[in-house]
């Protein structure tokens, strides 16, 4: 799969996609919208997350925290398009995601220079970007989330849905071999579940689609280690190397240089192929 200027050669190495919030209410405490210029805030961040090997950034204009307001698509559009541009203007070969589940926002953003559109509401009734990354011949993220966590068993069941969003999808004219899944850690699921979700990502190499996984300080580390947002990277690393040893290919992340030395030395250790001088 070629994106922009990067050929994704997945089962190779794990790529690794910089989290950037335009959004004053991220869950995480980065978001943009502090003051100041967003879009020059934006480029620094995106130029520091490349300097520290990202491979992809995702960009967002809506929180999707539990407990979020939801935001009308004009409001988002105003928060990320001219970011989009602005990314894409000084980074020209980068690929660009763009973080939505509103259908004007989607194109806005691929016509504005992004490249890959990234749904949390891929596989709820709501989804509605299949048919735009099919018109613009764009890789598909489609994310796993429910309303509420209800499960008889979380891991089938999170494959199941997926499976049949990736049907869905084809189904709209979407390339089979442009879909990536996302196992949606943190949607629609307690800690517990998430957990469970984790521990057998293995399970989602079944669907033969590439897998991109999202923990970044999210509240299940939170919980486990009972730490506050500006603690969790160690628990972030965890995920990474274990969700690389379980076959995942793209991790989605804040905290870019740490997690790009997670992937390469998992990737030595899992995948191979690494020729450098032996110590």
């Amino acid at each position: 799969m070629r994106v922009r200027g990067l050929e994704l050669r997945f089962g190779e190495r794990t790529y690794v996609m910089g989290i950037v919030n335009v959004t004053p209410d991220s869950f995480s405490g980065d978001g943009l919208l502090t003051g100041g210029s967003v879009v020059e805030a934006a480029l620094l961040q995106v130029e520091q997350m490349v300097a520290d090997g990202a491979d992809i950034v995702d960009i967002g204009g809506e929180s999707t925290r539990p407990g979020h307001a939801p935001l009308d698509a004009i409001t988002e559009l105003d928060r990320t398009i001219a970011v989009v541009a602005g990314v894409r203007t000084r980074f020209a070969d980068l690929p660009i995601s763009i973080d939505t589940s509103k259908p004007a926002v989607a194109v806005a953003a691929l016509e504005a220079g992004a490249d890959i559109v990234n749904d949390v509401a891929g596989v709820t009734a709501q989804a509605t970007l299949a048919p735009v990354a099919a018109a613009h011949a764009a890789p598909y993220i489609v994310t796993h989330s429910r309303a509420t966590p209800e499960y008889d068993d979380v891991v089938a069941e999170t494959v199941a849905d997926l499976r049949d969003a990736l049907e869905l999808a084809e189904g709209h004219g979407c390339d089979p071999r442009s879909l990536i899944v996302d196992p949606g850690i943190g949607f629609g699921k307690t800690a517990e579940q998430n957990l469970a979700v984790l521990g057998d990502l293995a399970a989602l190499r079944t669907l033969g689609r590439p897998v991109l996984l999202g923990t970044s300080r999210k509240s299940t580390i939170g919980a486990v280690l009972d730490l506050p947002l500006d603690q969790r990277l160690e628990g972030t690393l965890a995920t990474t190397a274990l969700g690389i040893a379980a076959g995942v290919d793209i991790v989605r992340v804040h905290d870019v240089a740490a997690n790009v030395r997670t992937a390469r030395m998992s990737d030595a250790i899992i995948r191979g192929g690494w020729t450098g001088p032996r110590s």
